[in-house]
């Protein structure tokens, strides 16, 4: 069984959103899975890069989409997208200076924000066009 399972309840677009978020299940699985075998060491940096490219484009792209459709909230949204970059970044230093537990921290952060960030804070753009589709 998958660590983090893709859920109905985490769809906001159907579209390039869900499909980025689910480029990030498939990381954290991966690294879920390298852990339980003992390979976490061996795979950490190799995912911890690709998460921080694929997020950084991801959260570009999304936020793209919220100026697009003009979403009232997107600087509080680019907040908190900016502070979990941070968070990547910070495991990334760790990571370049020896640290040990990154790969147990970075399934966890993502694990969090893919539980947390999607179901509130990207539901509120799902939410959002589902109203201006309504004319409201």
């Amino acid at each position: 069984m998958a660590y983090f399972e893709w859920a109905d309840d985490m769809v906001i677009d159907g579209g390039p959103i869900d499909e980025d978020h689910r480029l990030l299940v498939d990381l954290v699985n991966e690294l879920h899975s390298a852990t339980s075998r003992g390979a976490g060491q061996v795979v950490v940096a190799s995912i911890l890069r690709r998460t921080i490219d694929s997020t950084r484009e991801h959260l570009a792209r999304e936020e793209h989409i919220m100026a697009q459709h003009g979403f009232p909230d997107l600087e509080a949204h680019k907040q908190g997208h900016d502070s979990f970059m941070e968070s990547l970044y910070a495991l990334e230093r760790q990571l370049q200076a020896g640290g040990i537990t990154v790969a147990a921290q970075l399934s966890r952060v993502l694990r969090d924000w893919l539980s947390l960030h999607i179901r509130r804070n990207d539901k509120e753009l799902r939410r959002f066009q589902h109203r201006r589709a309504r004319g409201r």
